[in-house]
């Protein structure tokens, strides 16, 4: 048996999985995503996520009490770009800033005159800023100095996990992606000596606060005698280095080269793939490390990715939401009969779903063209949902176009991939074959799969992943529908951004929002 502990934005989840892929059981753990104790703020207590995951484990435990016991490895896998400060006896000195916070640190990197020229000339200098300003430690650094002063470490959650289960703070080189001083294309902590590796100077943080790091499937640490105790899995137990959950999502799903490319329809919308060659997605944005060793997982992201539905569904869908319950089901089941009440094309309504501008149009707005007296609640909903796709077919292009790839086929995972009908108007967008896993839970699967290879089970991580991924649904374009969104996608889609960028820009001297 592998235990895969997924903790991600909004929950946790403990998945018992046999070594041939099986999930045999899981729970999980709901919580707030965030605190906000101001605008625009987005913290959450690290020992949340502890707690969460020692709940779930002992509820997992007392219905597979017998199952425990084959427990011969753990993975940790989880939600990206939040770390923790941690002091000497190892605790959290205060809340995570999550990944979702849009607080802003004071720009401090004051490059030569040489770089300065040559920033100038890429048009990367407002790039490099904005990337300075995300920095969560910056931000520590400058408002709370005596925070940062009883910093021992900073590390992110799975270090912080596995420190919690192991008393060592190891982490996987596949789980550091955020703002930290980290060589991307070397795949380990940027030195001095790198040439124009511009972390460490973006986020400057002493060598000994960072977490040693290990390889993927790689033990990272043991079961101590204390959590052995709490949580009935044997002392001694090995904790396998895995990688982040869009990492994990992908190797769960199955994508090992870039024949495939895997979509992500979960709170950020992603295009990912897994290619031993290094490539910046987009310009000066970098490549992540892969949980495959010595690969990269280039992702192309929508921030406010499929978050889009409950979007929906809190402002339009309060009839579906009152009708779920009485039938004591999700609204999303209910949403999806809205599908097949609108054509595809959403009779010429489109969206582009940047309620949350990206890197690449860092002036965008949402928005939402072509409405007519003939729409209703069902044109805006399926918009929706084919403005998602039209974002992330775009983002395939991109990787195609810098990669110099052409992909075969998609992979879906993600909490909105359990509709038929989005993955199947996915497909026609795409105009590519769509293949569905037989679990959802595609990054725990992915973590297992990671442990079962680094506990031995199996010689290469690609045996482990082509025994332990089974593809139960595959959907094929309908080519009728295929021909009016590739219109729609390249003789539209593709030609907003630049005819409103102009607008969004104008609309923010006006209103001062969203504030700089």
């Amino acid at each position: 048996m592998i235990l895969s502990i997924d903790c991600g934005t909004q929950s946790i989840r403990a998945l018992l999985f046999s070594i041939s892929g099986e999930l045999i059981d899981k729970e999980q753990i709901f919580y707030e995503a965030y605190k906000s104790p101001k605008p625009g703020w987005a913290e959450q207590d690290a020992s949340i996520y502890w707690n969460g995951l020692v709940n779930a484990t002992k509820n997992l435990q007392k219905r597979n009490s017998t199952n425990f016991e084959g427990i011969k490895g753990i993975g940790i896998t989880t939600l990206r770009s939040t770390m923790v400060n941690i002091d000497k006896e190892g605790n959290a000195l205060r809340p995570s800033i999550t990944w979702l916070d849009q607080r802003m640190a004071k720009n401090t990197y004051k490059p030569n005159t040489a770089l300065k020229t040559i920033f100038k000339i890429l048009g990367v200098d407002s790039t490099l800023k904005k990337l300075e300003q995300k920095g969560q430690s910056n931000w520590i650094k400058q408002n709370e100095p005596e925070i940062w002063e009883k910093t021992h470490k900073y590390v992110s959650i799975s270090s912080f996990l596995n420190f919690k289960l192991s008393g060592e703070f190891n982490d996987s080189v596949a789980s550091q992606i955020g703002h930290i001083p980290f060589n991307f294309k070397k795949q380990r902590w940027a030195k001095k000596g790198d040439l124009l590796e511009l972390s460490k100077d973006l986020y400057p943080i002493d060598a000994d606060k960072l977490a040693p790091l290990v390889n993927p499937g790689s033990k990272s640490g043991a079961i101590t005698k204390e959590i052995s105790e709490l949580l009935n899995i044997a002392e001694g137990t090995p904790i396998i280095a895995c990688g982040s959950d869009k990492g994990c999502e992908t190797l769960g799903m199955g994508v090992t080269d870039t024949t495939m490319a895997s979509l992500s329809f979960g709170t950020t919308a992603t295009v990912q793939t897994t290619t031993k060659k290094y490539f910046e997605p987009i310009a000066y944005l970098p490549a992540y490390p892969s949980v495959m060793p010595e690969h990269w997982n280039p992702e192309i992201e929508i921030y406010r990715g499929f978050w889009m539905i409950n979007w929906f569904k809190n402002e339009f869908a309060l009839k579906e939401v009152q009708q779920a319950k009485e039938l004591n089901i999700s609204a999303e089941e209910i949403m999806n009969e809205l599908l097949h009440k609108s054509p595809a094309g959403a009779m010429g309504l489109i969206m582009q779903p940047y309620w949350t501008p990206g890197l690449g149009e860092k002036n965008a707005k949402g928005a939402m063209i072509g409405f007519g007296d003939v729409h209703k609640k069902e044109h805006i909903y399926r918009a929706v949902i084919e403005g998602l796709c039209y974002g992330l077919l775009d983002g395939m292009k991109k990787l195609e176009k810098r990669g110099g790839l052409k992909f075969e086929r998609i992979a879906v995972s993600g909490g909105a991939s359990q509709s038929d009908e989005i993955c199947q108007i996915a497909a026609d967008i795409f105009n590519l074959e769509l293949v569905r896993g037989k679990t959802h839970e595609t990054s725990g699967l992915g973590s297992a799969i990671i442990t079962a290879y680094g506990i031995g089970a199996y010689k290469t991580l690609n045996e482990a992943t082509k025994n332990m991924v089974e593809y139960t649904d595959i959907f094929t374009p309908n080519p009728e529908n295929t021909e009016l969104y590739k219109s729609l996608f390249e003789d539209v889609y593709l030609k907003m951004y630049k005819n409103l960028e102009p607008l969004y820009k104008k609309i923010k001297d006006i209103t001062g929002y969203p504030e700089s």
